[in-house]
């Protein structure tokens, strides 16, 4: 049998059960992969807790790297020993082997590492939506990245600083900012001593910055917006400490005819040509050494629930990962 982690009902880190399932032969279009590495993202958080709605029971995860075991009947593009990666619906990749769309499957290149892909797939193409088509960052921008020594922050602060920007990020511990700075923050700010919105301004001159990167969402979601210069973008793309309260249009004028989004990735990776267009960049930038990607720590796939316990917590840097 295949083991997976499964959750029952939507709860705590202790819903998450370490169990035997079925995962059967693929049908027309699907593959069976046996996962090699698992990666761990906050929305596994927003599954579990009901946050974001799946189905239950439900294998959780979103990510994952590994080798094609089988191929169901209308799968061309794909073989059998075929190492390849994934992210996105449907859920299940917290699990030793499972069932997935082929048109979904990225083939890897022989210069990426299956743990490299579990860690990178999601966050890496978050962070490719986030600086090119949000808002497209733009030499001589100064932008704000929330959470700059994360697994998404880390990968959006060195293509950004790629792309010509002045980085600020903010940052949990001076640890944390060590390490942001040395992925090429040129400013840190500790959000828990410090106003962010002030430090940003005194960074700024008072001009405030083009655009704000924010997965934080509720406790930092005014004063994302006291940081923007006029015309300024806010890019709201997680809930890690609550949604976004409701508020009116009127106050993005007030602030200064800002503009405001909040989008999700796979409205960016829908067609099989998005998708392999944005593996390609992403996969460019990291071969050529632009983006390394930091795997801050590893579990094994049966303490995923530590895994959970450690993100919530805000102790983890960088991309974390299970191992089968």
């Amino acid at each position: 049998m295949t083991k997976a982690i499964r959750i029952h009902q939507t709860g705590g880190p202790e819903a998450m059960t370490w169990e035997d399932v079925t995962v059967g032969d693929p049908g027309p279009g699907q593959v069976r992969v046996k996962n090699t590495a698992v990666g761990v993202n906050f929305i596994d958080v927003y599954h579990r807790t009901g946050l974001y709605p799946v189905e239950l029971p439900s294998v959780l995860g979103m990510e994952g790297a590994g080798v094609v075991e089988a191929i169901g009947t209308d799968v061309t593009d794909l073989n059998i020993g075929q190492r390849v990666a994934y992210n996105g619906h449907p859920v299940g990749a917290y699990a030793e082997a499972r069932l997935y769309p082929a048109d979904r499957l990225v083939p890897l290149p022989d210069a990426v590492s299956d743990q490299q892909a579990a860690a990178m797939m999601l966050k890496g193409m978050t962070a490719h939506y986030l600086l090119r088509r949000s808002y497209e960052v733009q030499a001589g921008d100064t932008i704000l990245i929330h959470a700059a020594a994360g697994g998404v922050g880390q990968i959006a602060v060195q293509w950004a600083k790629h792309l010509g920007a002045t980085v600020i990020g903010t940052v949990g511990s001076d640890e944390k900012a060590e390490i942001a700075r040395s992925r090429g923050c040129d400013h840190t700010i500790l959000y828990k001593s410090e106003n962010f919105a002030d430090r940003v301004k005194d960074i700024t001159g008072g001009e405030g910055v083009q655009a704000v990167y924010d997965s934080i969402g509720k406790d930092t979601f005014e004063d994302s917006l006291n940081c923007l210069h006029r015309l300024g973008t806010m890019v709201s793309y997680g809930n890690a400490s609550g949604p976004v309260p409701a508020f009116e249009p009127a106050l993005l004028a007030q602030k200064g005819s800002l503009f405001f989004t909040r989008p999700i990735l796979f409205h960016y990776i829908t067609t099989r040509e998005e998708l392999l267009a944005t593996a390609e960049e992403l996969f460019e930038v990291v071969t050529a050494d632009v983006v390394d990607i930091a795997i801050g720590q590893t579990f094994p796939l049966s303490d995923a629930a530590e895994a959970h316990r450690a993100l919530e917590a805000r102790q983890t840097t960088g991309s974390t990962i299970l191992l089968p």
